[in-house]
């Protein structure tokens, strides 16, 4: 359910209004309404030192420390931004040196064919005698035995496929062969392998130095990150604030829950300030805070991936939690399946940190799910109980159903789901606008549950036609009520076209029919093929079996689990919330709070 809203009013004069903000955080209950104001220069400036110092925990986060990085002591005297400054400077340094090392590789690996030698001297051998020396290489196989008669050529090293070579020659000598021509090295080999240890030492330092920031660091940029968001909270709770006579009176409006709502008035009658209070309505647009049972609180991370409720309509996650757990176990459809899932969520859940654990919870009722309907279509880890050779079952194997009978049940749950839907939808509108726009629904069950009966169940005889024609003239009638007699009756016919829709809806739920039997009969396939394997191989028969079996049935589960949260999800949020008439729109309810 959506918890109800008061609307809250305050005038504060502008002298005490900081104060008096100080107070509301204090309280850590109102949610300030948002209206559409030019942000401050101080939240624009906020904005970008909290994404950095967020990035940066999750930098932080992600390193794995040396073993014994716990027994370094901290890096003293810094906090706040300077400590955010420094390990992103101490980070930009470890990437510079990073990118000096690997450019010192390259010319490393250019200059091991020429071995040790001292550029030096070469260069004064030209000074002096005039005498160049040029390197060249070329390939292996290109190389060309006469060049040596030719010039002063020696050869410095062969590595396949390539030969390194110099010529000494006069200045202005010309060297013509078909070898490539190499520049000069900066310096010696014996000076870069120097440089590199330094860097490779400098390198080991910063690293050291990074890993005292990830053992004492984080709390510290945590402690900045809250209170960054504290200042920014502040600075938009400002821009939200209106300024009245000439800016000496301070206007702010906010929500709060009508069960947090005495904490509110508590701490304003301490500040001894001026507000009004009124229930919320829709047309306010309050925030949104569900309060809903231990189950279906477990399904309100789902609602949520789509939209929250506006103000107002019936929260939908109670009656779409029961349809999503079944559409799951019917779509995975394994009983072993979904034991492997609640034992594997029972046994992580005592290691496993608190905001883990509903999401756990919400694994082992799925699980549960596929137990049931896995056993009720006799499917145990891709195994056919239906068969003669399990008769042995005896009254268990008479409770399963074949394939005809779960085709229908995947049909049957979906009319349910669609009527329970348009029930819902004759709920909201009653809660919203009254009785009278409430009637048009029930022109659509009566309609379709008749259209049932004349053409499946045949139950009532003529008397499901005459429910038909009723059904008809409902929505004929009732479908605006604000309408004139003759536009009631344009719109009404429209809306009958659109019944083509509901049997469209109900066809989608034959997806859970299909993603059960396809599981079915790809876990089917892995067994035959273990077998076969165990069969067909002599020794390591029995270990191939093993490690077919459950690699094979570890992915299906992994692959059939992604289609059974998927497909219900869609039968949710297209099917259902259509036929619900869910509007959505609603936000987060996010109280003005201390964070530190």
């Amino acid at each position: 359910m959506i918890v109800p809203m008061k609307k809250y009013t305050f005038l504060v004069h502008h002298a005490g209004y900081r104060e008096f903000l100080e107070v509301l955080r204090e309280a850590g209950v109102l949610h300030v309404r948002q209206r559409e104001a030019a942000a401050s220069r101080e939240a624009e400036a906020l904005r970008p030192l909290r994404k950095e110092v967020a990035d940066l925990i999750k930098q932080l986060r992600k390193r794995k420390p040396a073993a014994d990085a716990g027994d370094l002591p901290p890096i003293p005297g810094l906090e706040g931004v300077a400590l955010l400054c420094s390990i992103q400077e101490l980070g930009a340094k470890m990437e510079q040196n990073s990118q000096s090392l690997q450019r010192l590789d390259k010319e490393i690996a250019l200059q091991l064919p020429w071995g040790h030698f001292q550029p030096e001297l070469l260069q004064q051998l030209q000074e002096e005698a005039g005498v160049q020396t040029r390197l060249f290489t070329c390939a292996e196989r290109k190389f060309n035995p006469a060049w040596k008669e030719q010039y002063a050529l020696e050869v410095i090293q062969v590595h396949p496929p390539d030969s390194y070579f110099v010529i000494f020659c006069r200045e202005g000598e010309e060297v013509a062969i078909g070898a490539e021509e190499l520049p000069w090295p900066a310096s010696s080999l014996a000076a870069m392998q120097d440089r590199k240890a330094e860097l490779e030492a400098a390198a080991a330092d910063m690293q050291r130095d990074m890993d005292r920031h990830v053992v004492h660091s984080l709390p510290l940029l945590g402690q900045l990150l809250l209170k960054t968001e504290e200042q920014l909270e502040l600075a938009e709770v400002l821009s939200q604030s209106v300024a009245e006579a000439e800016e000496r009176l301070m206007v702010l409006e906010g929500f709060v829950p009508q069960d947090r709502e005495q904490r509110l008035v508590e701490h304003c009658e301490q500040s001894e300030v001026f507000y009004l209070a009124e229930d919320a309505s829709a047309e306010d647009q309050p925030p949104i805070l569900l309060q809903n049972s231990r189950f279906s609180r477990l399904f309100e991370p789902i609602g949520r991936l789509f939209d929250l409720p506006a103000y107002g309509e019936i929260d939908l996650t109670p009656f779409f939690a029961p349809f999503f757990m079944m559409f799951f176990g019917f779509c995975l459809g394994d009983a072993g399946y979904g034991l492997v899932l609640v034992l594997a969520a029972m046994l992580y859940k005592p290691r496993a940190k608190e905001d883990m654990k509903p999401l756990l919870s919400l694994v082992q009722w799925l699980g549960l799910a596929t137990v049931i309907f896995g056993a009720l279509g006799g499917t145990v880890f891709g195994v056919s109980l239906l068969g003669e050779e399990y008769a042995w079952l005896g009254k268990v194997q008479k409770m399963m159903i074949d394939s005809d009978q779960m085709f229908n049940l995947a049909l049957a749950l979906g009319l349910i789901q669609i009527l329970f839907g348009l029930i819902l939808q004759s709920a909201n509108r009653y809660k919203q606008r009254g009785l009278v726009y409430a009637i048009s629904p029930w022109g659509w069950i009566l309609l379709l549950l008749s259209l049932l009966d004349i053409g499946v169940l045949k139950l009532i005889g003529p008397f499901a036609t005459w429910l038909a024609w009723g059904g008809v003239g409902i929505i004929l009638l009732f479908n605006d009520p604000d309408a004139g007699i003759f536009a009631r009756l344009g719109k009404g016919v429209w809306e009958l076209y659109g019944i083509t829709g509901y049997f469209g809806d109900l066809l989608s739920y034959i997806r859970l029919f299909a993603l059960g039997i396809s599981g079915a009969i790809l876990g089917f396939v892995i067994n035959d093929i273990a077998l076969r394997v165990l069969n067909g191989i002599p020794v390591l028969g029995p270990v191939l079996f093993v490690v077919m079996l459950v690699l094979g049935h570890t992915g299906n589960l992994l692959l059939a689990m992604l289609g059974s949260f998927v497909h219900p999800l869609r039968l949710t949020f297209v099917e259902f919330y259509k036929n619900a008439g869910f509007s959505g729109g609603g936000k987060a309810y996010k109280p003005f709070e201390k964070r530190i």
